[in-house]
């Protein structure tokens, strides 16, 4: 019998992450600080999130603090990247490389939504009200992992000013 429990036990994350059903939209308001994960036009979950020091505006180049506008992808999905899980946001794209170029500037990329530092616990709810990446989209590590679960790649992103 105590076999049967451990191994219930050990099998539930199997059968509980395969009854999770993907997303097939995300959308985020920058203005609003928001995130919304949506299924068939409808939105499952919201999320509080926060950008880089430099929200407003459109990213033009590296270092300039901002994150991307418009529609991309999620396109890869990095488990052991150095802030809590990562998904890689499909920026630069043609247009953003070709205005890069007409400017004489380095477009930037390794745009992610992410969760904090593991050495950052404990501070999740002090860095969830201010704007601290360099132009990526931070959760808290609990949040990363549900959206983690329920975004699949690809999966189309929409940014909105």
């Amino acid at each position: 019998m105590k076999y049967l429990i451990f191994a219930l036990l050990m099998l539930a994350p199997l059968f509980a992450s395969a009854t999770i059903k993907p997303v097939d939209q995300v959308v985020v308001y920058k203005s609003k600080g928001l995130m919304q994960l949506k299924r068939d036009g409808r939105v499952v979950k919201s999320y509080k999130v926060v950008f880089g020091e430099n929200p407003r505006g459109h990213k033009v180049q590296q270092g300039d603090e901002r994150t991307p506008e418009g529609r991309y992808t999620l396109d890869w999905k990095n488990p052991k990247s150095r802030f809590y899980r990562s998904i890689h946001i499909s920026y630069p794209n043609k247009r953003d490389r070709a205005r890069a170029a007409r400017l004489g500037v380095d477009p930037g990329g390794d745009i992610m939504i992410h969760g904090m530092k593991p050495q950052w616990r404990g501070m999740e709810q002090y860095l969830q009200k201010m704007n601290w990446t360099d132009g990526c989209i931070a959760v808290t590590n609990r949040e990363m992992d549900e959206i983690w679960a329920m975004v699949k790649t690809p999966t189309p992103i929409d940014i909105y000013p």
